[in-house]
């Protein structure tokens, strides 16, 4: 088989990339203390729980699988994580993206370019024709944003993520085909 079914694994993918506002580089592990405070920003916290803010940073600056994660930088400045999963299996190939932006940098349009510049990544380069995101069902400035970009609302996930204590609140799942995504 030839085309984007075989495109070597999104692993490490090593890639600079600039929207209009934001510069996306690949995370490294010399971001954990920035993405630690970014996922205890109060902001952020009530979006990405986590249990041990600063082991989930660790991880996400140096991820070594098939995650690839970026810095989110404006102005030299580290303001948020964003990242990219692919499903390789031909059938139901596409990709997903994360997003987490600290409050500093929240309302500004960074997080739609963002979004915006590595879902023109995984299409054009990365040869995928439809794309998800899956943002809390009550996380409403999120869902603007990702609707800026052209993701489309599929379906509420009933109890879809667990909090920290213990209760579960639903997610809205949203994708996105490569025709759809809007430039601003």
């Amino acid at each position: 088989m030839s085309g984007p079914d075989r495109l070597p694994p999104i692993r490490r993918a090593g890639v600079h990339l600039d929207g209009r506002k934001v510069h996306l580089r690949p995370a490294e592990p010399a971001d954990a203390a920035a993405f630690g405070a970014i996922l205890t920003d109060p902001t952020v916290h009530p979006w990405w729980q986590a249990a041990d803010a600063a082991a989930d940073a660790r991880q996400l600056a140096d991820r070594d699988d098939a995650v690839v994660v970026w810095a989110i930088e404006l102005d030299g400045r580290v303001v948020g994580i964003i990242q990219a999963h692919e499903e390789t299996e031909s059938r139901y190939r596409h990709a997903g993206i994360d997003i987490v932006l600290a409050g500093t940098a929240q309302d500004r349009g960074l997080g739609s370019d963002a979004v915006r510049t590595v879902a023109r990544w995984l299409i054009e380069t990365r040869g995928h024709h439809r794309l998800t995101i899956d943002p809390a069902a009550a996380n409403e400035r999120a869902i603007r944003a990702y609707s800026r970009v052209g993701f489309r609302p599929v379906g509420i996930m009933r109890r879809y993520e667990g909090d920290l204590d213990g209760s579960w609140h639903d997610g809205l799942l949203m994708d996105l085909l490569a025709d759809e995504l809007r430039e601003p």
